[in-house]
């Protein structure tokens, strides 16, 4: 693989601003609500609440889940905000080309092209084709490493659904709390209104964090785990075609129900020239390669 192609695949995706600018917004409405009523907003300020429900939050975490699954829930979400790659097309594009060159050729065709994909799943997926006789062995191994990528992916989401759940008993746990410290000072009932208060501040950050911030969150990334799982769904089905060395134009037909552009099944109808035997003409190239002239000449 060429240094292009190796950035390329390094390459960190970049920020969604949209998403980050009204990811604010169910905070800022509750602030303000408070502005509205008179309530300052230091009020909602209390460290000892913030304690109880943050601090129990992660100690549940943590038994439920190992550190490394924590962990890895932190680094998912932290590129939550990320733009997701939307490259069904291309992808659809690079199997109608392999497809075209093993229909044609036959499946050892391929076997050099394949290894310029920079999609592991992908590249992986078509040298098993390529080595494997019966197309009942390739999908079960298929479906079974998706299901493993699929499980790792939805991992971090699963995390946070399971911190949405303790948040809001840890903040009843803190107001109760609360209203224990309050409850023992009754001899004088002139601060009992503001430490009632305080002690429901707890419960503010329980069910806050988990409607604002953790279930928000934990959707946004099973939706790009749901997404990748698409992705890994359409390579599926194409890299099983490629080894039926079905007809460029049935897996075209086959990879528009993933929403493909009907283009796709255009550009399948074109043959290959006899005199260059080349079938970039159907796509760019395929994905994470670089434009290299030596990879046109092995495929003449």
């Amino acid at each position: 693989m060429t240094p292009t192609s190796r950035t390329q695949r390094t390459r960190r995706a970049p920020l969604d601003f949209g998403a980050i600018l009204v990811a604010p917004i169910g905070i800022a409405a509750v602030v303000l609500a408070q502005r509205m009523a008179g309530v300052p907003a230091s009020t909602l300020v209390q460290y000892s609440a913030a304690l109880i429900v943050f601090g129990g939050t992660l100690g549940a975490l943590l038994i439920t889940y190992s550190p490394r699954e924590v962990l890895r829930a932190a680094r998912a979400t932290a590129g939550a905000f990320r733009t997701v790659r939307s490259d069904l097309d291309s992808l659809a594009a690079t199997l109608i080309t392999l497809a075209a060159r093993a229909h044609r050729h036959g499946l050892l065709a391929i076997d050099t092209d394949s290894e310029s994909v920079a999609e592991p799943f992908l590249r992986e997926g078509i040298a098993f084709a390529i080595d494997e006789a019966s197309p009942e062995t390739l999908r079960e191994v298929l479906t079974s490493e998706a299901a493993a990528q699929a499980a790792v992916e939805e991992s971090p989401a699963r995390v946070l659904e399971a911190a949405a759940g303790y948040a809001p008993t840890l903040g009843i746990l803190g107001a109760v709390l609360g209203l224990i410290h309050v409850m023992r000072g009754l001899g004088g009932t002139s601060g009992l209104g503001s430490g009632i208060a305080v002690a429901f501040v707890a419960t503010v950050y329980g069910v806050g964090t988990a409607n604002l911030i953790l279930l928000p969150l934990a959707g946004r990334l099973r939706e790009r785990a749901a997404l990748a799982a698409q992705r890994r769904d359409l390579m599926m089905v194409g890299i099983c075609a490629i080894q039926e060395r079905a007809h460029p134009r049935v897996v075209a037909r086959k990879l528009r129900s993933f929403g493909v552009k009907p283009a796709l099944e255009r550009a399948s109808q074109r043959t290959p020239s006899a005199a260059g035997d080349s079938v970039l003409g159907l796509m760019p190239l395929p994905l994470g390669t670089a434009a290299a002239p030596a990879r046109d000449q092995a495929l003449a």
